[in-house]
């Protein structure tokens, strides 16, 4: 076949994979996936959160699992696992009886949560793979896509939830028997670009020239043994932390600032389209002005995120935490779009898919400061301490920033 047909295919992969991400990114819904077990069992903040920290820790371990998986079998059957996982994962969830919630993290953290990062580590890896000339325009999509999923179906699930002839058991029941066909399709017609095919040389803007340095390959090892990733890990991870934290408890956030239950759930969208709008952006301002740039002007996004947000919890101000709400989805967005291109241009293609993985295990750093975050906020009974918290960790994230180099 032409080299035109299959540059063209790579925009049918493109939009396939943006739709798979879209029904992978309900995991980030859980402000709205939580209520019914809050409602119906009781379980604590405490609880609730200790399992959104899982998730997230099996999410990492997933997409590492997936790596390998896909390198030694390929995308179709890691997709095709990815939607067994994930299915049976919400399934189980749906059919939890009211006892103690160490079900729940086998359910939802280490089966949906393990499922959903496979999917996003092949998803990802596959189709950027071919991307090479829009690394970060790609990138951007298929985190929206990831991105906006709260959006989309958070507002549809809180419906399901409370219709009488439907209920939290059946939702969750149905949620994974449609993540779980759409991960198998997904699986049935992604595949990898072949080594024959030429793509187009990347049109790289004079002030992002400086960026395009990779001249090999790094191996996992290498890459592992360079500083430079530990000093961009830690930026990333306490970056990832505030956006991480606000999803946790995102609902209860704006509740605490006088918004109405309904109001609150579709803010919790708003959060989550901004993720979305972030990611895209993202793409778009990496692939022309380069990491540098990107990743300080993420930083900065992210320290103002931050001290908004204190600020409207300290006013008791719902106008301004919207604001804060907005931008701390917008900082949030940029971060797994910085990771994935950052990634492939300091450390190559040909082992993005392992080292990705690996980079994205800043999530689970993350995800233990976004369950600090909830114990200070239990402990204080106040959303200021972890704020403040937060925000000095974003200034940190800024120091280590302007010290990653090439490397």
């Amino acid at each position: 076949m032409s080299a035109t047909y299959h540059l063209n295919k790579r925009w049918f992969y493109l939009g396939l994979g943006v739709f798979t991400m879209l029904f992978s990114g309900i995991l980030y819904a859980w402000s709205i996936l939580k209520i019914p077990f809050a409602q119906s069992f009781g379980w604590s903040p405490a609880t609730l959160s200790l399992n959104f920290t899982l998730t997230m820790c099996f999410f990492c371990l997933g997409a590492f699992w997936g790596s390998l998986v896909c390198k030694k079998t390929g995308p179709m059957f890691a997709l095709i696992l990815a939607g067994v996982l994930v299915g049976a994962g919400f399934m189980g969830t749906g059919l939890l009886q009211k006892s103690d919630a160490s079900m729940l993290y086998v359910t939802y953290a280490l089966l949906a949560g393990s499922g959903i990062g496979v999917s996003y580590n092949v998803v990802v890896s596959t189709v950027c793979a071919w991307f090479p000339d829009k690394k970060g325009f790609c990138s951007g999509c298929l985190m929206m896509g990831f991105g906006v999923s709260t959006l989309l179906l958070g507002n549809l699930i809180s419906i399901l939830f409370d219709a009488p002839s439907f209920g939290w058991s059946k939702t969750y029941m149905l949620l994974g028997g449609v993540i779980a066909a759409v991960l198998i399709v997904a699986g049935l017609f992604l595949k990898l670009p072949s080594a024959q095919i030429q793509f187009p040389a990347p049109k790289v803007k004079k002030t992002a020239a400086t960026e395009n340095f990779v001249t090999r390959d790094f191996t996992t090892g290498e890459m592992l043994k360079s500083f430079t990733f530990w000093r961009a890990f830690a930026c990333m991870a306490f970056m990832t932390a505030v956006g991480n934290s606000v999803i946790s408890f995102a609902r209860d956030l704006v509740l605490s600032v006088e918004a109405t239950a309904g109001l609150a759930t579709t803010l919790v969208g708003v959060l989550s389209v901004f993720n979305g709008i972030g990611r895209i952006l993202t793409g778009a301002v990496y692939d022309g002005l380069g990491r540098r740039v990107t990743m300080i002007a993420a930083n900065i996004l992210t320290i103002v995120a931050a001290g908004v947000t204190l600020l409207a919890v300290q006013m008791h101000a719902l106008p301004i935490c919207i604001v804060g709400l907005c931008l701390a989805g917008l900082s949030y967005g940029a971060c797994p779009t910085v990771t994935s291109a950052f990634t492939a241009s300091f450390y190559g293609r040909k082992y993005f898919s392992v080292n990705y993985s690996l980079t994205n295990f800043n999530l689970i750093v993350a995800a233990f400061i976004a369950n600090a975050s909830n114990s200070m906020l239990a402990s204080s009974g106040g959303y200021s301490a972890p704020f403040v918290m937060l925000l000095i960790l974003a200034v940190c994230a800024l120091g280590l920033n302007f010290s990653v180099r090439k490397p």
